[in-house]
């Protein structure tokens, strides 16, 4: 699965999960974006990955987690946010 279509699963999946409807999206997208991020025909820009983790009351590094994770098949999220926070660090350090 490409991440593409792994960030199409988990907007699907984290809207599904709070109950959201495309249309409660209207404030920021209309539900035709939104159906086809969700079908993997479109990649969202940061400012709208932003807007739709706003209306779903989640941090926007949830969602591109998610789907960095279902990409690999790992819906394990230890080891992803380790090495995230590892490679934080690092930077920080520069």
């Amino acid at each position: 699965m490409d991440i593409k279509e792994a960030f199409a699963l988990a907007l699907k999946q984290v809207r599904s999960a709070r109950r959201l409807t495309q249309e409660d999206f209207s404030n920021v997208s209309s539900r035709t974006y939104v159906s086809t991020l969700e079908r993997g025909l479109k990649n969202p820009t940061l400012d709208k990955i932003e807007d739709l983790a706003s209306v779903m009351g989640i941090h926007p590094l949830t969602l591109i987690t998610l789907a960095y994770m279902i990409e690999k098949n790992d819906l394990d999220s230890t080891g992803l946010l380790s090495l995230v926070v590892k490679e934080l660090d690092q930077l920080a350090r520069l």
